[in-house]
């Protein structure tokens, strides 16, 4: 199947000939659905905090960070701005093609851009642009608009990440969603020291504008928060990406006959993730933010929800350093019950079906498995309508069966049972996670070692004309956590603000005062 200038290529990618041919077997078999047993609810493996739960959290969080903890912000941002323009390219080819213009603005976001463009965080760059060329921005044709938003010529926001764009209007000076992720930053990751750690994970033609974007801004933010900044990068590995098929599943060469490699996900972030130190991980999209009137309630819950993660983390120590420094004969039973009912009723695992573990021993090695892992606080908001995973309890590998975030497809939804227990979500995703990746010791876990290989997607592609498939990874915060111990806390519906069209922008919650 593979020339040896197919495995020099993959070599030179930094990844093995092994890998690549597990991949070509996945899109042979594909990936099983994962079994959802129940949607996690705020009757069932869902917490909703109350006022002073909050307060107290908050309490734990910050005295932590007094004692000298490490915290890190960790933004997925390599994501480009061209999806949010679909419509306004679109406009803009049928512009050149010579359309008129009723029918052009037929499309009602593309009408309502254009309409309500002075309270878009850009248009003051626009006006720029138009008294350069000595233009009342009023006069400016709307083709030229569409340029100057789109195109290298003007803002370039078609081919920019979405990171750079500016997305909230400041008496002060109008920010982009780096500015806003530093905001949130100094506002409840900052350690004892007044450092903030942020680490952006961008692409490769990207990264030297978001370094340049980080020199221009970061004296601003350090001198009105009184903090310093310490800002990583890094990028998807070549070694992570997955190769392509044709529909047939034989490798997809490219016209000069070498074997096409697609980057596979957020789900291969999971290898930038594993080479951060910190002791408490913020993770959350870089279009998810808000102008500052509204940061409040995202700034409590995030600061509650590592309450509770650190008040978990103790508890799971306990249990870590017990499992680890005895031999499981001179534990007694009662250990073994409260621990039993530890992991059934705090962090909602239940043993496999029909197994029943008789021996000190059998019982001792399934605590060890479940105790030492990565553990991590998920919010999870109301489902009004939105797309993505959600909360749910799935069957893991060993049988057992957990809290898991679980992706739509994930789930059969050809099986009755499945798809009924699916539309009996009432939360999803945000992506708003906390996370812990160290043991009681203070020694990092790997985090590949708790990855589900057996998670990831195909889906179906085109390049040079020709349909393909590609393969993504299990998804970071799905496949790729699935071995993490878990809690879901309901989050309210405001700390969730993306931004996925221009015209999201106009919305009340991206508008400042």
């Amino acid at each position: 199947m593979f020339t040896p200038e197919d495995i020099r290529q993959i070599a030179a990618r930094g990844s093995h000939i092994e890998i690549v041919e597990q991949q070509i077997k996945n899109f042979k078999h594909g990936f099983p659905f994962l079994k959802i047993t129940e949607a996690a609810s705020n009757h069932h493996g869902l917490i909703k905090l109350s006022g002073s739960e909050i307060e107290n959290y908050v309490s734990i969080f910050e005295e932590k960070v007094q004692n000298g903890i490490e915290l890190l912000k960790f933004v997925p941002a390599s994501g480009a701005a061209s999806r949010m323009f679909k419509s306004l390219f679109s406009a803009l080819e049928d512009f050149q093609k010579g359309k008129e213009h009723s029918e052009v603005v037929k499309d009602k976001e593309v009408a309502l851009f254009l309409d309500q463009l002075s309270k878009f965080a850009f248009y003051d760059d626009l006006k720029k642009l138009a008294a350069i060329e000595n233009i009342d921005i009023e006069e400016v044709p709307e083709k030229k608009i569409l340029e100057w938003v789109l195109l290298e010529q003007g803002l370039n926001y078609g081919n920019l990440p979405k990171g750079l764009l500016k997305f909230h209007p400041y008496a002060d000076g109008n920010r982009t969603p780096l500015e806003e992720h530093f905001v949130e930053g100094a506002s409840y990751s900052k350690n004892s020291s007044a450092v903030v750690h942020l680490h952006f994970t961008v692409s490769p033609e990207h990264q030297l504008i978001f370094e340049n974007h980080v020199a221009e801004i970061l004296p601003k933010y350090e001198q009105f928060f009184g903090v310093k900044y310490q800002v990583g990068f890094s990028q998807q590995k070549p070694a992570t990406d997955t190769i392509a098929v044709s529909p047939d599943n034989e490798p997809f060469r490219n016209n000069d006959g070498s074997l096409l490699f697609r980057p596979a996900g957020h789900g291969a972030l999971l290898d930038n993730l594993n080479e951060l130190d910190a002791d408490i991980i913020f993770i959350k999209n870089i279009d998810n933010v808000v102008p500052d009137q509204l940061k409040k309630p995202t700034i409590d819950y995030k600061k509650a929800l590592a309450g509770v993660l650190l008040s978990l983390q103790e508890q799971i120590f306990h249990y870590q350093k017990k499992l680890k420094e005895h031999h499981y004969s001179s534990l007694e039973s009662a250990f073994y019950a409260e621990a039993a009912n530890f992991l059934e009723n705090v962090l909602n695992i239940a043993p496999p079906q029909n197994q029943y573990y008789s021996e000190k021993e059998e019982l001792y090695h399934y605590f060890n498995s479940k105790f030492n892992r990565p553990i991590r606080v998920c919010g999870m908001v109301k489902n009004l309508g939105e797309p993505g995973g959600g909360p749910f309890f799935a069957q893991n590998s060993d049988g057992s069966v957990s809290l898991q975030i679980v992706e739509s497809s994930q789930i059969d939804f050809k099986d009755p049972d499945q798809a009924k227990i699916a539309h009996h979500a009432s939360h999803f995703n945000p992506v708003d996670l906390i996370c812990a990746t160290k043991n009681y010791k203070g020694e990092k876990f790997n985090l590949e070692d708790f990855s589900d290989p057996e998670t990831g997607f195909i889906s179906i592609k085109s390049k040079d004309g020709k349909e393909l498939k590609a393969q993504e990874l299990p998804g970071l915060w799905n496949g790729a956590m699935s071995d993490w111990n878990t809690l879901f806390i309901e989050v309210p519906v405001e700390t969730f603000n993306p931004v996925k069209t221009v015209t999201d922008l106009l919305r009340k919650e991206h508008q400042s005062n």
